[in-house]
């Protein structure tokens, strides 16, 4: 016959040896406190005791993670941003009743015993040996804050948080041992304080202050005794008391902790009885958590300054340091964000383009001459609800943004320009420019292999409309966003120049793959994001430096310490004189070209315009000599929609193209941004025109549906010979600032007088 089992199904050897490995864990506390007998509780694992004293004897706690706050350039609040909803506050600012609760509950004898209450265990060791099992624990408060310092300092790593609340024997020594050290150099008070602060009471939050503010919408301070119990009672399991999902059950236990109150004299038995009569009553504040609580439509602009902190090594030497730094919070940002440009944005935003659009926008202004991030928004708000989303369409895809970018269509012609004008060609250059071409080829690359165009099925290019073919000068080509024109000068040019200008400008596709070296981006074949355009777009308006984007200001930790933040990194583009050809160029464009109705009318400004093929994309990048600015309008996920036929913010649209909707937005916002404000201008240089040929009739192009075949492509136009009909808009008025053409009214800015169209706008495949 076997021995009959007893405390709950354990034998008596099992019996034994659990209460043995208690008493050893028993004596290794005696002997780490140097009290005498250790023996006598069974000390008998040399090994334990040996690995006891191996253990560093410095605990070091990590800072507590707090929120971090997020401020626009002027100090104004954009978001409350946490790993872990904190707020540590020093003892004074605690309610007594929630001192006094918190120790009655979780260790009556706190200010009695040392870093271990040997009573509690011997008593726990009685207990759970009759029990067979863990029914009661002799862990104090110290003990608690340590295990709570190891959780912690796990953060988000869930083996590390298994780890430190793992229930064996080694770990109990460990948090054993540091309790010594921290009874020793903290004191009861300091515990106390760090306790409360570090303790989770359910509902997201961290500490006691963060806990008066969710439950109760009030400081700790303020707490009283029936809110103190609730509270205090939430620590063993804050699931299972949540106040807000069983208000029965909270109240149960709220009446535990108000019972032990009395029962350990902190306050009266009528105290007790009076409080235990009070309904439970919250006025609970929801936990809101990230960029989804900015204000301000910033939360895009919330959510790049989270990820710059994570990219940049001036936070960290890796991402693991850098978002260790951002979880432990307690930061105070202040951002480039301009109030004003923000409101601007987002009110022209929603005027033109409503969320519940299939089609979407988005906007991104920057400083020239600082790289400053000024506004950022868009139509589909930050969120997870219908009509929003967390892509940030204005940034790259390492920044939160889109995996494929937007090609930018005829907005990347300004860097070709630009490169040919850094090679010396002149601003007056003149080429064929028929109407239908194919890619000219071959044409050197920067890595020594040539691009072919393909014999069987050649790409090739072609103007908007039928009537659109050369001769054209650079001026009149780029305001009327002449597509073969460009054909022709990046095969003059070569590839490799033009990649080299457009890094630096720091034009790197969304997706962060090198950017194609094919002639196909003269009509804008690149997939690139708002931020990216309106940065390289403000080197011209900064003659010809770049500056690298930023987002950050300054940044204090919790303690007021300044941290280093990045700084914008401006280098020399391109010289003053091409950066002031392009403002000529590009004022052309606003004045009298495809951007017209962005024009603005009290300042100087210059812009482009550019929609791609099937009009799946629709731009309109733009700047001052203050400001710069990309517009983008198209459909924001992988399904790609025509914008034909199509209604967006309650206005139907034959055919949306990049002066027709995209402009209008910027011109709103940009306006607005800049009201109040100064209006500097450009710094212009004078486009010569080129000499006229003589001779009239039909261009030389007859047939302009006809490929052209490469070879030369398209030449220059010599005087003597007949341009043909250049589809010019022949009653261009001249414009302030030295711009080609001087003359009001007749042909100013003309080269080939005598062929006009009607001025206006023209929608365009890769054209504006």
């Amino acid at each position: 016959m076997g021995k009959k089992r007893s405390g709950g199904g354990l034998t008596g050897p099992q019996q034994a040896a659990k209460f043995l490995g208690v008493s050893v864990l028993s004596g290794v506390v005696l002997a780490g406190i140097a009290i005498p007998g250790a023996g006598a509780l069974g000390l008998a694992a040399k090994g334990t005791v040996e690995g006891f004293d191996e253990i560093p004897a410095n605990l070091k706690t990590p800072p507590l993670s707090q929120r971090t706050t997020i401020l626009d350039a002027e100090g104004g609040l954009i978001a409350t941003v946490y790993s872990r909803d904190r707020q540590v506050v020093p003892l004074t600012a605690i309610s007594p009743y929630m001192q006094k609760a918190i120790v009655a509950i979780e260790d009556s004898r706190f200010y009695e015993h040392g870093a271990v209450d040997l009573k509690g265990i011997l008593r726990a060791v009685n207990r759970n040996a009759q029990e067979g099992g863990a029914a009661q624990g002799a862990s104090t408060l110290t003990q608690q804050y340590v295990k709570n310092v190891f959780v912690e300092e796990a953060g988000d790593d869930e083996t590390k948080v298994r780890e430190a609340q793992e229930k064996s024997l080694g770990r109990k020594i460990r948090e054993l041992k540091y309790s010594i050290q921290v009874e020793e150099e903290l004191g009861k008070k300091k515990i106390l304080e760090n306790y409360l602060n570090i303790t989770y009471f359910g509902q997201q939050a961290y500490g006691i202050e963060s806990a008066a503010q969710r439950y109760f919408s009030k400081p700790a301070k303020d707490l009283t005794l029936d809110e103190s119990a609730l509270l205090a009672g939430l620590v063993q399991s804050p699931s299972r008391y949540d106040p807000v999902n069983d208000a029965q059950e909270a109240m149960k236990r709220r009446n535990i902790v108000l019972q032990r109150m009395a029962d350990v004299k902190d306050i009266s038995q009528a105290e007790a009885d009076a409080a235990k009569a009070q309904p439970v009553q919250l006025k609970v504040t929801r936990p809101k958590n990230g960029c989804i609580t900015a204000v301000k439509g910033a939360g895009f602009f919330c959510d790049y300054v989270r990820n710059s902190f994570l990219t940049d090594a001036v936070f960290g030497k890796t991402r693991e340091e850098r978002a260790k730094l951002w979880n432990q919070g307690g930061l105070t940002i202040r951002t480039t964000l301009d109030p004003q440009s923000q409101e601007a944005t987002n009110a022209s935003i929603k005027d033109h383009v409503y969320q519940e659009d299939s089609i979407a926008t988005a906007m991104t202004m920057v400083q020239p001459g600082t790289g400053r991030v000024l506004a950022m928004g868009q139509s589909k708000p930050y969120g997870f609800g219908k009509n929003e989303t967390q892509i940030n369409y204005s940034v790259d895809k390492r920044m939160g943004g889109s995996n494929f970018g937007f090609q930018v269509g005829s907005t990347f012609k300004p860097f070709i320009a630009a490169a040919a004008l850094e090679q010396g060609t002149p601003a007056t250059k003149v080429y064929s420019a028929p109407n239908k071409m194919e890619y000219p080829s071959p044409i050197a690359r920067c890595d020594g292999t040539q691009y072919q165009n393909s014999k069987r099925k050649p790409e090739t290019a072609e103007n908007e409309t039928e009537d659109e073919f050369g001769p054209y000068a650079l001026r009149t080509a780029m305001e009327k966003s002449i597509n073969t024109y460009f054909v022709q000068m990046i095969h003059d040019v070569g590839l490799c120049p033009v990649t080299e200008m457009t890094q630096k400008l720091g034009v790197i596709p969304a997706s962060g793959v090198k950017l194609p070296e094919s002639p196909s981006i003269a009509l804008g074949s690149a997939e690139l994001s708002p931020l990216t355009m309106a940065n390289a777009y403000a080197t011209f308006a900064n003659r010809g430096v770049y500056c690298t984007p930023v987002a950050i200001e300054s940044i204090t930790d919790g303690h007021g310490k300044a941290l280093s933040v990045p700084k914008s990194k401006c280098e020399r583009a391109m010289s003053e004189t091409t950066a002031d050809t392009i403002n000529t160029l590009l004022r052309g464009v606003v004045d009298s070209g495809t951007g017209e109705r962005a024009g603005l009318t009290d300042r100087d400004s210059a812009g482009k315009t550019g929609t791609t093929d099937s009009r799946h994309n629709a731009w309109f990048v733009g700047y001052t000599p203050n400001l710069s600015g990309a517009v983008w309008v198209g459909s924001g996920g992988a399904k790609k929609i025509s914008m034909e036929r199509i209604t967006i913010g309650g206005q139907y649209y034959p055919k949306v193209f990049g002066g027709g909707l995209p402009g209008p937005i910027w011109k709103d916002a940009v306006t607005d941004a800049l009201s109040g404000r100064e209006a500097p201008s450009f710094s212009s240089v004078h486009i010569a025109e080129p000499a006229t040929p003589s001779g009239g009739g039909r261009p030389t192009n007859p047939s302009p549906n006809k490929p052209v075949k490469p070879g030369k492509p398209g030449g220059d136009v010599k005087p003597g010979g007949r341009p043909g009909g250049a589809t010019n808009a022949g009653t261009t008025s001249g414009t302030t600032g030295g711009v080609t053409g001087g003359a009001t009214g007749g042909t100013g800015g003309n080269p080939f007088p005598g062929f006009t169209v009607e001025p206006g706008l023209i929608g365009g495949r890769d054209t504006q």
